[in-house]
């Protein structure tokens, strides 16, 4: 098959036909699509984040994941790819998250030079037209692969920036309830958010969409760091987000999600940098601290 978007036929009554084109060769593009800590950026439509349990690009491998509403809602899904040709072509097949379910859909994604541009192009194949319809109206299923592009194209800009990410993943022996109540409290925010051996002289916790998150971090030589925050999304048990200005110009955005996993919760913190900054060079071992601290101070608070 061509990926030359010249070729591709009208939609049909059972399709859902998406076409972007980005600032960006093939590559780049391309690479969006191989490895999950891309595909979290930008999965989905715009207000779902997505945690992935497993992930095996390859044909014949899998893409196990949960994408989480902006209501909370958790949607489990499992993509089987079928083909990859690199830098021109990725098929899967799309089920829900339990074995045994039938693909819901065939997808085909193409990536076509343009002139130094690429254009991307996605198509979902269901089994009827009235299944496509069904997803249409009821889930926004054509709207949402138009914004699942956009979103792509953001993350493409990234990569050709070399903005770097921060993700952490920790799992708790405790329900995803018992872990989000660290969090909603200025008492014991303070008690963990700061690691080591830095202490926190200020802390504000606000837990709401527009509320205020505000830490000052001391050093050991006694100058303060200060930290101030706004959540963008605040879910119970399920997700916080907040946007953060640090070291003046440093805009980062930061979202930790608790995914139930039994009766234990995997937390991922992933958290994006407007640029590259000193500020951000001991991000990974203070996270790292961070999340051992948060570990001690679930267990002595029921």
């Amino acid at each position: 098959m061509n990926a030359n978007a010249d070729s591709i036929a009208p939609q049909a009554p059972n399709e859902i036909l998406t076409s972007r084109v980005f600032d960006a060769p093939r590559e780049r593009a391309f690479e969006a699509w191989t490895r999950p800590e891309h595909l979290e950026r930008w999965w989905g439509p715009r207000g779902f984040t997505t945690t992935t349990h497993a992930f095996d690009f390859r044909v014949g491998g899998q893409w196990r994941l949960t994408m989480h509403g902006p209501d909370g809602t958790a949607y489990p899904n499992r993509v089987v790819y079928e083909d990859i040709v690199p830098g021109e072509r990725i098929v899967w097949t799309h089920h829900g998250g339990l074995e045994g379910v039938p693909a819901q859909f065939r997808a085909t994604v193409t990536f076509a030079s343009r002139d130094g541009r690429t254009e991307v192009t996605l198509r979902q194949v269901f089994h009827t037209a009235a299944e496509r319809d069904t997803v249409v109206e009821r889930y926004g299923a054509a709207s949402g692969a138009e914004e699942t592009l956009a979103r792509l194209g953001e993350r493409v800009a990234d990569i050709a920036r070399g903005v770097p990410d921060l993700r952490m993943t920790r799992v708790f022996d405790f329900p995803p309830e018992r872990v989000f109540a660290a969090w909603s409290a200025a008492e014991r925010v303070a008690r963990w958010f700061t690691p080591a051996p830095l202490t926190t002289s200020r802390c504000e916790v606000d837990l709401r969409p527009g509320g205020a998150f505000r830490v000052t971090m001391r050093m050991p030589d006694g100058s303060e760091h200060p930290m101030d925050a706004q959540f963008t999304d605040v879910i119970p048990g399920v997700r916080i987000a907040f946007t953060a200005r640090v070291a003046g110009d440093l805009d980062i955005l930061t979202t930790v999600t608790f995914a139930d996993e039994g009766g234990k919760t995997r937390l991922t913190a992933l958290q994006t940098y407007s640029h590259i900054s000193d500020a951000t060079k001991g991000a990974h071992a203070g996270w790292a601290q961070t999340l051992d601290q948060l570990e001690v101070e679930i267990r002595r608070a029921p």
